[in-house]
Protein backbone atom coordinates (compact mmCIF):
# COMPACT_ATOMS: atom_id res chain seq x y z
CA UNK A 1 0.00 0.00 0.00
CA UNK A 2 1.17 3.54 -0.83
CA UNK A 3 -0.50 6.83 0.20
CA UNK A 4 -0.38 9.27 -2.56
CA UNK A 5 0.29 12.58 -3.14
CA UNK A 6 -3.88 12.43 -4.28
CA UNK A 7 -4.58 10.49 -1.34
CA UNK A 8 -3.16 13.13 1.36
CA UNK A 9 -4.45 16.21 -0.87
CA UNK A 10 -8.24 14.77 -1.29
CA UNK A 11 -8.09 14.44 2.92
CA UNK A 12 -6.80 18.08 3.02
CA UNK A 13 -9.25 19.37 1.14
CA UNK A 14 -12.12 17.29 2.23
CA UNK A 15 -11.27 18.10 5.48
CA UNK A 16 -11.25 22.05 4.84
CA UNK A 17 -14.86 21.51 3.24
CA UNK A 18 -15.60 19.76 6.50
CA UNK A 19 -14.93 22.55 8.33
CA UNK A 20 -17.20 25.17 6.89
CA UNK A 21 -19.92 22.45 7.13
CA UNK A 22 -22.32 21.01 4.81
CA UNK A 23 -24.09 23.26 2.57
CA UNK A 24 -22.21 25.93 4.05
CA UNK A 25 -23.63 29.22 2.59
CA UNK A 26 -20.34 30.83 0.44
CA UNK A 27 -19.24 28.10 -1.37
CA UNK A 28 -15.50 28.07 -1.45
CA UNK A 29 -13.77 28.07 -5.52
CA UNK A 30 -11.01 25.54 -5.54
CA UNK A 31 -8.45 28.59 -6.28
CA UNK A 32 -9.35 30.33 -2.91
CA UNK A 33 -9.10 26.49 -0.90
CA UNK A 34 -5.83 25.95 -3.06
CA UNK A 35 -4.38 29.11 -1.93
CA UNK A 36 -5.25 28.71 2.24
CA UNK A 37 -4.21 25.12 2.30
CA UNK A 38 -1.33 25.93 0.28
CA UNK A 39 -1.60 23.19 -2.34
CA UNK A 40 -1.18 23.21 -6.31
CA UNK A 41 -4.16 24.70 -7.66
CA UNK A 42 -4.19 22.10 -10.63
CA UNK A 43 -4.52 19.14 -7.98
CA UNK A 44 -6.97 20.93 -6.47
CA UNK A 45 -9.57 21.48 -9.04
CA UNK A 46 -8.95 17.87 -10.74
CA UNK A 47 -9.33 16.13 -6.89
CA UNK A 48 -12.61 18.41 -6.89
CA UNK A 49 -13.86 17.00 -9.68
CA UNK A 50 -13.00 13.77 -8.64
CA UNK A 51 -15.07 14.19 -5.14
CA UNK A 52 -17.59 15.94 -7.07
CA UNK A 53 -17.96 13.01 -9.72
CA UNK A 54 -18.33 10.39 -6.18
CA UNK A 55 -21.25 12.65 -5.00
CA UNK A 56 -19.07 13.73 -2.36
CA UNK A 57 -18.88 17.45 -3.19
CA UNK A 58 -21.29 19.78 -4.82
CA UNK A 59 -20.68 22.76 -6.90
CA UNK A 60 -22.06 26.02 -7.85
CA UNK A 61 -21.48 27.83 -10.75
CA UNK A 62 -20.77 31.38 -11.26
CA UNK A 63 -19.21 34.17 -9.83
CA UNK A 64 -19.94 32.80 -5.90
CA UNK A 65 -19.69 29.75 -7.04
CA UNK A 66 -17.51 26.94 -5.62
CA UNK A 67 -17.64 23.98 -3.84
CA UNK A 68 -19.33 22.63 -0.60
CA UNK A 69 -19.37 19.25 0.91
CA UNK A 70 -22.41 17.22 -0.39
CA UNK A 71 -22.78 15.17 2.89
CA UNK A 72 -22.50 15.63 6.67
CA UNK A 73 -18.78 15.12 7.38
CA UNK A 74 -20.18 12.19 10.12
CA UNK A 75 -21.58 10.19 6.64
CA UNK A 76 -18.26 10.60 4.52
CA UNK A 77 -15.23 8.25 5.30
CA UNK A 78 -11.23 8.17 4.67
CA UNK A 79 -12.58 5.16 2.07
CA UNK A 80 -14.97 7.23 0.66
CA UNK A 81 -12.02 9.87 -0.27
CA UNK A 82 -9.64 7.61 -0.73
CA UNK A 83 -11.74 5.66 -3.01
CA UNK A 84 -13.10 9.09 -5.41
CA UNK A 85 -9.49 10.66 -5.80
CA UNK A 86 -7.58 7.11 -6.30
CA UNK A 87 -10.51 4.72 -7.53
CA UNK A 88 -8.59 2.47 -5.01
CA UNK A 89 -7.66 2.22 -1.30
CA UNK A 90 -4.97 -0.42 -1.74
CA UNK A 91 -3.29 -1.58 -5.30
CA UNK A 92 -2.71 -5.54 -5.23
CA UNK A 93 0.22 -5.65 -8.14
CA UNK A 94 0.03 -9.06 -8.87
CA UNK A 95 -3.97 -8.14 -9.80
CA UNK A 96 -3.16 -4.66 -11.34
CA UNK A 97 0.53 -5.27 -13.11
CA UNK A 98 1.45 -8.59 -13.07
CA UNK A 99 4.93 -9.99 -13.31
CA UNK A 100 3.65 -13.49 -15.07
CA UNK A 101 0.69 -13.53 -16.83
CA UNK A 102 0.15 -17.39 -16.43
CA UNK A 103 1.76 -17.75 -12.83
CA UNK A 104 -0.69 -13.79 -11.81
CA UNK A 105 -4.13 -15.11 -13.20
CA UNK A 106 -7.14 -14.97 -11.32
CA UNK A 107 -7.35 -18.64 -11.99
CA UNK A 108 -3.89 -19.85 -11.03
CA UNK A 109 -3.40 -21.22 -7.39
CA UNK A 110 -1.50 -18.60 -5.35
CA UNK A 111 -0.44 -19.06 -2.10
CA UNK A 112 0.54 -15.02 -1.71
CA UNK A 113 -2.77 -13.28 -3.52
CA UNK A 114 -5.00 -14.43 -0.50
CA UNK A 115 -2.68 -12.51 1.98
CA UNK A 116 -2.67 -8.96 -0.19
CA UNK A 117 -7.09 -9.64 -0.65
CA UNK A 118 -7.22 -10.19 3.36
CA UNK A 119 -4.76 -6.90 4.25
CA UNK A 120 -6.87 -5.27 1.61
CA UNK A 121 -9.97 -6.32 3.42
CA UNK A 122 -8.74 -5.03 7.14
CA UNK A 123 -7.30 -1.43 5.24
CA UNK A 124 -10.73 -0.66 3.70
CA UNK A 125 -12.33 -2.15 7.25
CA UNK A 126 -9.89 0.38 9.08
CA UNK A 127 -10.49 3.16 6.50
CA UNK A 128 -14.71 2.82 6.87
CA UNK A 129 -14.77 3.33 10.10
CA UNK A 130 -13.40 6.64 10.18
CA UNK A 131 -15.19 9.83 9.29
CA UNK A 132 -14.60 13.53 8.04
CA UNK A 133 -16.48 14.03 11.75
CA UNK A 134 -13.73 11.85 13.51
CA UNK A 135 -11.00 14.10 12.04
CA UNK A 136 -12.64 17.34 13.08
CA UNK A 137 -12.08 16.14 16.55
CA UNK A 138 -9.51 16.79 19.35
CA UNK A 139 -6.36 14.94 17.76
CA UNK A 140 -5.35 12.80 20.55
CA UNK A 141 -8.67 11.61 20.44
CA UNK A 142 -7.72 10.22 16.44
CA UNK A 143 -5.51 7.26 17.72
CA UNK A 144 -7.92 5.68 19.59
CA UNK A 145 -10.00 5.36 15.82
CA UNK A 146 -6.69 3.42 14.21
CA UNK A 147 -6.23 1.08 16.79
CA UNK A 148 -9.18 -1.65 16.43
CA UNK A 149 -8.68 -4.81 17.09
CA UNK A 150 -7.84 -7.44 14.20
CA UNK A 151 -11.49 -8.97 13.04
CA UNK A 152 -12.18 -12.55 13.37
CA UNK A 153 -11.72 -13.59 9.78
Amino acid sequence: MRVTTWTEYSLIIALHLAKRGRGAPDPIAARELAEIERLPSDYVEQILLRLRRAGLVESVRGARGGYYLARDPVGITVHDVMAASEHQTFEINCVNHPVDAERCSPGTACSIRPVWHALQRRVDELLSGITLADLLTDQPAVPELVSIAPSES
